[in-house]
């Protein structure tokens, strides 16, 4: 038997849980409810990461203490986890005495061995609200690659590290004010102490090859930066207890909350935490996103090693997720919490949908949700959950047969299916795992349809027949529900019910069940219907509106700094090259739909005359091109014509609006005609 310790990231305290924190959460508890069905001894740890300036920010806004709103945070997040199966065997906080204690002594042994220095350093001050920036109040550009509106620790464009003061053209996400630069004394880790064995440890195989060969970058060409790890006060953590008036900065005592709430799961049932978290015997695993990598594979494990602790074993990592193939939107509805999807939708839904995306590479996933209600109607209740409602109604009263009928070896080739489907959910191939499990579906589903159990019981003189094809179909239905079991408890809970047998091990796929009764078939799992998934888009679209309006300072306009944050004016240019770009008056004459096309319109534009140009807009997500006939816009008229796979696009016409249905085509004013320049 193994003993293995899983963790989450820790969810931060400040915002409710949504659809994309849940593909990390429902990731990890298939791979724990896995473990635990193979015997092994896992703890499934997680809490609230609950330090920083967002949550003082929040708490005066709403006129509480920092306390309340992490306490309030925490019970929401507690509950929409479980809305969706996820069982925590422990679930914390990081303003903890557990983690205090943890705290402590991880910087008591980093003092010990010289890692830490001392450096008085400029920061970001936001004058306005009074208080130095942590690094995610800080947008702008990035130093290394020039990506913008990039927070102000590292670049999610490509991944580069660095201070806030680093950014060019910074801007406070608080105030929207251009903050000022003030010196304050900070403490650092030495992680290029640690240079050598983070080297080794990375490329150790503990991390996927994606990862292990971004890593590899950090170590060639310069040393490794020294890590800031505290923030001077006013600040909501923990107070440094041989430096007074600084903070563990958030990222320090965050992920010590794993051991801290670790710890808490210890002290309740008598246990050592020393037997987790300072044991050969303890297999620890890290389920974490791609954007926090850095901190868990250089930081973290510089800490663990320096302080005894033991250090994981595999850190899995997942990429982000889209929502048909784009990034979640609150103003298209794709911003999705997890307490909406739970109004409308059964979480098994989603449990299974991410886990035939989910694989072993760090890559993102996509949430199609055409494919989402089509897939779900067609595995879980087409080919799984119809097996049984054929047939159990029929073996009722009789019950399963006395010994198991010959079926062609149907259950021998599901039974020895077993090894296979568990190596993939080992290695967290998920999306493999139900591959398999769908291809023994496929073959128990003719074997009904062949044998018609509806049809034999028209004749009681095959009474026996119809109980021994019932047998069969039921025992296949079962083993598959085994297989599915860390995918979907609540089916497994079902199913147990059906055969009055608990489903708990992995083991129990390998022998049929005979001889006992079947309970009343009770309904299991009902077909996902399109309404309400629409229903669910349509309702987070507006309730985003309205949290968004809500913090507009004019009603009848938004001039909040959002858009600017997002996308911060280009360097200056001269007048010479702003007249290069000739921008003209054009009507739109014919529009029409590109089939092959996601987000294209072919237009027709007149610059008046005979004067036509032929252009491929990507405005389909928020026009109708029969709306377009006849409208003024204004296009770039002298761009070079640029061959695509539809056609010759000649021109380019001009809009506003971040994407999707954000689109806002510009248009002149009444009076204005086909030919005129723009500028």
């Amino acid at each position: 038997m193994r003993q293995i310790l899983v963790t989450s990231a820790l969810p931060y305290a400040n915002g409710h849980i949504h659809i994309g924190h849940l593909v990390e959460y429902l990731q990890t508890d298939i791979w724990v409810r896995f473990q635990k069905m193979q015997g092994n001894r896992c703890l499934y740890i997680c809490a609230d990461d609950t330090h920083g300036t967002a949550i003082t920010i929040r708490a005066r806004a709403e006129g509480r203490t920092e306390e309340e709103v992490i306490a309030e945070m925490g019970e929401a997040h507690q509950r929409d986890f479980g809305g969706f199966g996820i069982e925590f065997d422990n679930y914390g906080s990081t303003h903890s005495p557990e983690n205090r204690a943890v705290c402590h002594e991880i910087w008591a042994a980093l003092r010990k061995a010289d890692m830490i220095v001392e450096e008085e350093i400029d920061q970001l001050f936001d004058v306005e609200k009074g208080i130095f920036l942590a690094d995610r109040f800080v947008r702008g550009t990035c130093p290394k690659c020039g990506s913008k509106n990039q927070p102000g620790d590292n670049c999610g464009h490509c991944g580069a590290t660095y201070s806030p003061t680093d950014l060019v053209d910074p801007v406070s996400a608080l105030s929207g004010s251009k903050p000022e630069i003030r010196a304050a004394r900070h403490l650092f880790v030495q992680t290029e102490k640690m240079h050598d064995f983070l080297n080794e440890w990375t490329q150790s195989g503990t991390l996927p090859s994606e990862s292990a060969n971004y890593l590899k970058n950090f170590f060639l060409n310069e040393p490794l930066r020294d890590w800031d790890v505290s923030r001077p006060g006013p600040y909501f953590g923990f107070e440094i207890p041989d430096s007074p008036g600084n903070y563990w900065y958030v990222w320090f005592d965050a992920p010590i909350g794993y051991i801290g709430s670790t710890s808490e799961w210890c002290n309740r049932h008598g246990e050592k935490l020393d037997d987790w978290w300072k044991s050969d015997k303890t297999e620890i695993h890290h389920f974490i996103g791609k954007d926090i990598q850095y901190f868990h594979t250089l930081f973290w494990p510089a800490m663990l090693k320096t302080a005894g602790f033991t250090l994981p074993t595999r850190v899995h990592i997942h990429g982000f997720l889209t929502v048909d193939g784009e990034k979640m939107s609150k103003s298209r509805g794709t911003f999705v919490r997890a307490s909406k999807y739970l109004e409308h939708l059964n979480p098994s839904f989603l449990r299974y949908y991410y886990a035939t995306k989910l694989s072993a590479k760090v890559e993102d996933l996509d949430l199609n949700l055409e494919e989402f209600v089509a897939r779900v109607n067609s595995d879980l209740v087409g080919k799984v959950v119809n097996l049984a409602s054929r047939t159990a109604k029929f073996v009722s009263e009789s019950g399963l047969s006395k010994s198991y009928p010959e079926d062609g070896g149907l259950f021998k080739t599901f039974a020895e299916r077993g090894e296979p489907i568990a190596e993939a959910y080992e290695k967290g191939e998920y999306s493999k795992a139900m591959r398999m499990i769908m291809e023994l579906a496929d073959l128990a589903n003719p074997y009904v349809e062949a044998n018609a159990p509806w049809d034999l019981r028209k004749d009681p003189a095959r009474a026996a027949e119809l109980q021994d094809v019932c047998t069969v179909a039921l025992n296949l239905f079962r083993t598959l529900v085994i297989y599915l079991a860390p995918v979907l408890p609540d089916l497994a809970e079902k199913t147990g019910a059906l055969f009055g047998e608990v489903i708990t091990t992995w083991d129990q796929a390998k022998n049929p069940l005979i001889n006992r009764p079947i309970a009343a078939f009770q309904h299991m799992l009902q077909r996902v219907d399109p309404a309400k998934v629409e229903l669910m888009i349509t309702e987070s679209r507006e309730e985003n509106a309205e949290t968004d309006s809500a913090v507009t300072a004019n009603p009848s306009w938004d001039d909040s700094a959002g858009a600017l944050l997002a996308n911060p004016i280009a360097g200056q240019i001269g007048i010479e090259e702003f007249l290069k770009v000739d921008l003209r008056v054009a009507r739109i004459v014919e529009a029409r739909e590109v089939p092959e096309a996601k987000k294209l319109v072919q237009l027709t534009l007149s610059l008046g005359g005979d004067e036509r140009r032929n252009v491929f807009a990507g405005i389909k997500s928020a026009y109708e091109p029969a709306d377009l006939v006849g409208r003024l816009v204004v296009m770039v008229a002298n761009l070079a014509p640029r061959t695509m796979k539809f056609g010759v696009s000649e021109g380019m016409i001009v809009a506003a609006g971040p994407g999707g249905e954000d689109i806002f085509l510009l248009s002149p004013d009444e009076g204005a005609v086909p030919g005129q320049r723009v500028g």
